[in-house]
C-alpha cells in the first residue's frame, strides 16, 4: 500500500499526516510547535518538520509541503539566511507596500500585472523593507524564497545537495512578482521593489511536477501555499467558497479564470491544480474569539454557549475585530473597537455574541468582494479552529443569508498536501478522488431580517471609527 506525507507549515506550528496514497485514509499524525512571533529562523521550522515527522516521513513514498504565504526568506549565496524570515503578518512593511503601488502607477497597475495589489502581508512589499532599512543584508542576499519553497528544499537536500530551489504556481502567485495570467515571473518588478536587486528565484513547477526526493528515497512535490492546499484537501469544484477560521481569515472559490481586482481586496492567486483562486484575507479570525474568551475570564469552549445566551445583534454592542491591524479592510495600524456600549446591554453573553458577529460580519464583507469579481458562491464551506464551535456555523448561516456546511476539522491544509503527494506520485492528469469527511449542513434562516441588521450596524460602526 503506497504512502504519503503532506505537512503544513503555519503561522503557529507544524502538521504531518500520513495517509494511504489511494483512500486518502490517514493512518498517522504528528505536530510540533512554531515560535510566536512575525519573524522567525526557518531553522525553526525545519526543526519542527523533523519534530512533527519525527518517525513518519521515512517510510512514505511521497511527501509534499503547504506552508504559509507570503514569507520572505532571504538566502546568501551560500543558501544560508541573511535574517530571521519576515512573516505574512509583519506589518512593518504596510508603508513599502503603498509606496509599491504609488510607484507603478496605481492599484489598477499591479492588478494587471500580477493580479494581486501590494499590502503588507506581500513578499515583493517586504523586499522594499528590507532594500530600505538593512541595505547591507539586502545587498547579501542571493535567492529569495517562500517558506514552502525552502522547507522543500531541505527535504531535497538542501545547500550542497545538488538540488534546486522550486515553487509553484500557487505560492508563487502570492508574491507581488509572478503573474497567475501569463505564468511568468515579473522581474521589473522584483528590481523595483529590491531597489534594483535581482536575486535568483525558485523554478515554478506545473500541479503534478516533482521537486527532487528526499535521502531516504521518497518522491517530494512541488507543495503549495497552505491556502491552495486546503482547498486541495477539501476538494472544492467551481461554485464553493471557502471561509477558513484560523489565525487569519480567508475566503477564497475555485475559478476557471485569472482575476484582479484593482481595489486590492481580492487577491487573484493560483490554485495547486492549474486553475485560480481568488481570495479576500484577514488578519483576524480565531483570536477574535480566544481573546474575547480571555477578557471575559472563561475558556474558549465556553463562549459559543454563552453567545447563545445573547440575541442577534448583542443588545446593540457591535465588535470590530482589528485587534492585530487588519489587511482587508486594508488597516494595518487599526485597533480593535468595541461601540454600542449601554448600560443595558453590558452584559457578557452580548459580548461573547457581539465577539461572533464582528468576525464573521469581516468575513460577509470578504465574501461579497470575491461576488463583485464574478466569482460563483453557490456553497459556502467553513474551516478552521473557530468553526469548531457550533454557534459559529449558525450566526454564520444568519448573517451569510446562504446555508453554510461544516465540514468535520480536520488538517485539511495538511490533507490536501498529501493530496498533491499521491497525485505527483501517480502522475495522473487529475488528482485522486479521496472522499470528504462528514459534514454539519447548517439552514439560513427563512427570515433574513436579523442578518441584514447585525450587517448594517456593523458597516455603520466601521464608517464610524474608520471613515
Amino acid at each position: 500500500m503506497p504512502t504519503v506525507a503532506g505537512v503544513d507549515s503555519s503561522t503557529q506550528s507544524c502538521k504531518v499526516v500520513v495517509c494511504d496514497a489511494d483512500t486518502g485514509k490517514i493512518l498517522h499524525r504528528g505536530r510540533a510547535a512554531h515560535p510566536d512571533a512575525t519573524e522567525v529562523d526557518p531553522g525553526a521550522w525545519w526543526r519542527a518538520l523533523l519534530e512533527a515527522g519525527d518517525g513518519l516521513l521515512e517510510h512514505v513514498d511521497a511527501v509534499a509541503v503547504a506552508g504559509q504565504q507570503h514569507g520572505l526568506v532571504a538566502l546568501d549565496a551560500a543558501g544560508q539566511p541573511v535574517r530571521d524570515a519576515l512573516l505574512w503578518n509583519d506589518t512593518r512593511s504596510a508603508r513599502a507596500a503603498a509606496d509599491l503601488v504609488d510607484e507603478l502607477g496605481g492599484p489598477e497597475k499591479w492588478a494587471e500585472a500580477v493580479g494581486t495589489v501590494p499590502v503588507a502581508a506581500l513578499t515583493v512589499a517586504k523586499l522594499r523593507w528590507l532594500a530600505e532599512h538593512e541595505p547591507e543584508r539586502a545587498d547579501r542576499t542571493a535567492r529569495v524564497l517562500l517558506p514552502h519553497d525552502w522547507l522543500t528544499w531541505q527535504l531535497c537536500g538542501g545547500p550542497g545537495s545538488g538540488a534546486e530551489p522550486v515553487t509553484d504556481r500557487g505560492d508563487a502567485s502570492g508574491t507581488g512578482y509572478w503573474s497567475p495570467a501569463h505564468g511568468t515571473y515579473r522581474h521589473d518588478l522584483l528590481s523595483r521593489a529590491f531597489d534594483g536587486r535581482t536575486p535568483q528565484l525558485p523554478r515554478v513547477l506545473g500541479p503534478v511536477e516533482v521537486a527532487g526526493r528526499t535521502p531516504h528515497g521518497a518522491l517530494v512535490a512541488a507543495g503549495t501555499g497552505d491556502n491552495m492546499g486546503a482547498a486541495l484537501g477539501l476538494g472544492i469544484e467551481p461554485g464553493d467558497v471557502v471561509i477558513s477560521l484560523g489565525t487569519s481569515g480567508t475566503a477564497f472559490a475555485l475559478s476557471d479564470h485569472p482575476t484582479g481586482d484593482p481595489t486590492g481586496a481580492v487577491a487573484g492567486f493560483a490554485d495547486a491544480t492549474g486553475r485560480y483562486l481568488p481570495l479576500v484575507c484577514t488578519l483576524n479570525a480565531a483570536r477574535v474569539l480566544s481573546s474575547t474568551a480571555r477578557m471575559l475570564d472563561i475558556t474558549l469552549d465556553g463562549l459559543g454557549p454563552l453567545a447563545r445566551e445573547a440575541e442577534p445583534g448583542a443588545g446593540g454592542l457591535v465588535f470590530l475585530p482589528y485587534l492585530g491591524g487588519e489587511r482587508t479592510p486594508n488597516l494595518p495600524d487599526a485597533a480593535g473597537s468595541l461601540t454600542g456600549l449601554r448600560k443595558a446591554n453590558m452584559h457578557p453573553p452580548n459580548l461573547a455574541r457581539a465577539a461572533v458577529e464582528g468576525m464573521l460580519c469581516n468575513m460577509a464583507d470578504a465574501l461579497d468582494r470575491l461576488r463583485a469579481q464574478d466569482v460563483s458562491a453557490r456553497r459556502v464551506l467553513i474551516i478552521g479552529g473557530a468553526a469548531k464551535a457550533p454557534v459559529v456555523g449558525e450566526i454564520a448561516a444568519e448573517i451569510f443569508g446562504t446555508p453554510v456546511t461544516v465540514p468535520e476539522p480536520e488538517e485539511y491544509v495538511a490533507l490536501g498536501a498529501a493530496r498533491q503527494a499521491a497525485w505527483a506520485l501517480a502522475g495522473t492528469p487529475e488528482p485522486p478522488h479521496w472522499p470528504l469527511a462528514a459534514a454539519r449542513q447548517v439552514t439560513a434562516p427563512s427570515d433574513d431580517t436579523a442578518g441584514r441588521r447585525i450587517r448594517t450596524a456593523y458597516a455603520e460602526a466601521r464608517s464610524m471609527v474608520y471613515g
